[in-house]
This record gives structure tokens, C-alpha cells and sequence, in this order.
């Protein structure tokens, strides 16, 4: 058992969350964009989020696995700072879609998406908006048009991605403590096909 009083994921059988658990550790190691954070403690933090407001195992793992597009690339820590989208949701929803159905993998490939919404639908949104995530949301198409806005609301999962959206935000606090990976894999477990 470990701090949180949860068994470690050495406890589970199914070796994807070994994998998981390995990639998230291994390779989170890198910085988030420009902020004083790790792409692991990013990870963590917008899990603990999601579970800590109550949400379904689906959007949990979700949160956690977010940004996993960022892990299998090589574009290194901040492509956006060199003039490149990553695609990191495309790339992330790709590489968990034979692990996961749309529950998890929509949610994933639709956070930019939400961040392009909340930017033309809420007035103070983009302000929130760190300067990395400025800077992304210029390569990423700026705030959605009119049309764009109704089409996303139109998604079966849009309302989970922009619940995701905020758990990313808020997913930027320099040496929070959260719980470690090993923590919030039952809810990656319970969603794995």
C-alpha cells in the first residue's frame, strides 16, 4: 500500500496500466510549456481535480491521460514556441483509441477544441489564459466562429471536454502534492475495452 492507501498498480493484472503508469512516469518528466510544472505533476493534478469534483471514471482517466500526445512525440517540451502545433489531442486520441472507447478518447481529442469555445463564449476566458496557451491558441485556429461554436456544442462528449478544459487550466500549481499515478488507475482500469 502506499501514502493514499490505495495498492499500487503492481496489484492490477492488465499490463496497459503498467504501461501507462511507466509512460506517464518516464516520460512526464518534461516541463508543461512554460510552466513551472512537469507534464506528469500537469497529469496528476488534472485527475485529482476531476476526482475531487465527483466526476465519472471516464472523465478521471480522461484528465490524466489529456496531454498523453505530448508523451509520444518528439517534438520536445514546447513545439508551440517554435511556430509548430503538435496536434497533441489528435496524437493522444489516436494512440489510446485501442485502449478506450469515445468516453475517454473524446473528451481527449476535443480539449483544444473546448479552449477555442470557451475563448469565443466566455468574456473573460481568454484572459485566464497563461501566455503558452495564447501562444497555442494562435496555431490552433483562435477563438471559434459562430459556426464552429454550434457544431462543438453539437458533440455528444463537448460538455465533458470543456469540463476537461477547466481541469487543465487549473492543472498548473508549481510543487502541488497530488496522489501518484498508481492512485487513479481503478478509474483507468474500469474503462480499459
Amino acid at each position: 500500500m502506499n501514502l493514499w492507501g490505495e495498492f499500487t498498480v503492481a496489484n492490477t493484472e492488465d499490463p496497459r496500466l503498467q504501461e501507462l503508469a511507466d509512460l506517464i512516469d518516464g516520460k512526464g518528466h518534461g516541463r508543461y510549456g512554460l510552466h513551472d510544472v512537469t507534464q506528469r505533476q500537469h497529469a496528476l493534478q488534472a485527475a485529482w481535480q476531476a476526482e475531487r469534483e465527483g466526476c465519472s471514471s471516464s472523465l478521471i482517466a480522461a484528465a490524466l491521460l489529456h496531454d498523453i500526445g505530448h508523451m509520444v512525440h518528439d517534438l520536445g517540451d514546447n513545439p508551440a514556441a517554435h511556430g509548430v502545433d503538435d496536434k497533441h489531442e489528435e496524437l493522444g486520441q489516436v494512440w489510446l483509441q485501442s485502449w478506450f472507447g469515445p468516453e475517454v478518447t473524446e473528451p481527449v481529442r476535443l480539449h483544444v477544441a473546448a479552449k477555442r469555445y470557451l475563448c469565443a463564449t466566455e468574456a473573460d476566458y481568454f484572459a485566464k489564459l497563461s501566455p503558452d496557451s495564447v501562444l497555442s491558441l494562435s496555431l490552433q485556429g483562435g477563438p471559434m466562429s459562430a459556426e464552429e461554436v454550434a457544431a462543438f456544442r453539437a458533440l455528444p462528449h463537448a460538455e465533458d471536454a470543456v469540463r476537461l478544459r477547466r481541469f487543465d487550466e487549473g492543472a498548473k500549481v508549481a510543487e502541488l502534492t497530488t496522489p501518484p499515478v498508481q492512485h487513479f488507475l481503478p478509474h483507468v482500469a474500469a474503462c480499459l475495452k
